[in-house]
């Protein structure tokens, strides 16, 4: 049965419902997951950056991996440190000098190169939109949580009804209707998330609703990135730290388009406001 599913994968053929073994395993990820990212998010300063810096030092490392470079190798090491050191200068508010030392990075090689730039701009955009935007939690939020609410959506629609293959060639268990149905959960997220928003301001919902959809395609960008990634690797799963996900990097691959996307919208919006009012002045 499994051969004869994995040979429909292949050929792009549909179908009908996928299998839910690693469901409880990622609903325990979740468990814990969720509450400690919240309240790194809610407090900010350090904690926040953090948390940050940690998630970019644990994603770099398990990109040098896919690459033959483990933690065991001097590449390895040099590749989490590099990452840890573009967000500690952010941290401290060196900006211009967090954004020279991951571009430095590229003097590790194209592919290492590319992997500090990628994982640099995700967790510099989300340091600065939670110090440098308004409110600053609530932007994080909702950028987190539409990707979030993509992923979920997109995987429990995928196995329910199925389908044609978004992306066969890439990744064999995405579905159109789980793409389609990722985008609905972040659309409807991104409405509720607005609206709740302190001093939200007219037109907040179909912003909140666009917004929460562009969040959501670009989440899926980097999530079909980075199965492409793997692919071409040869690996299955990026590292195995969370269960029922893999690596940081196959559960936050998303942020690393969404997050340096929503830090570009919010230099259009009103002062210090909200990236979806960019336009509004």
């Amino acid at each position: 049965m499994q051969d004869r599913r994995e040979a429909a994968a292949a050929s792009g053929a549909p179908v009908k419902s996928g299998n839910w073994k690693d469901l409880r395993a990622r609903l325990v990820s979740a468990a814990v997951l969720i509450p400690c990212a919240g309240l790194c998010v809610w407090y900010g300063g350090l904690l926040y950056g953090a948390m940050i810096v940690l998630a970019m030092a644990g994603m770099a490392a398990e990109w040098a991996r896919m690459f033959g470079f483990g933690l065991e190798t001097r590449r390895g090491q040099l590749c989490m440190a590099w990452a840890a050191c573009t967000g500690i200068a952010a941290v401290a508010g060196h900006w211009s000098g967090a954004l020279l030392v991951m571009a430095a990075g590229l003097v590790l090689g194209p592919a290492l190169g590319a992997g500090q730039v990628a994982i640099g701009c995700a967790g510099l955009s989300l340091l600065w939109l939670r110090a440098m935007s308004d409110p600053g939690a609530g932007v994080v939020l909702f950028v987190v949580s539409c990707v979030a609410l993509s992923d979920t959506g997109a995987y429990m629609t995928g196995r329910l009804f199925g389908g044609p293959k978004l992306a066969p060639r890439i990744s064999p268990a995405k579905t159109w209707s789980g793409s389609i149905g990722g985008l609905a959960c972040a659309v409807l997220g991104g409405m509720l998330i607005a609206s709740i928003m302190p001093a939200a301001q007219p037109g907040v919902l179909w912003r909140g609703a666009v917004f929460g959809g562009v969040i959501a395609l670009a989440a899926q960008v980097g999530d079909l990135a980075e199965s492409a990634l793997k692919r071409a690797r040869g690996v299955k799963d990026s590292g195995t730290i969370l269960p029922g996900h893999g690596g940081l990097l196959d559960r936050f691959d998303g942020l690393l388009v969404a997050a340096p996307m929503a830090a570009l919208l919010s230099l259009g919006a009103a002062g210090r406001a909200a990236f979806w009012y960019v336009g509004q002045h």
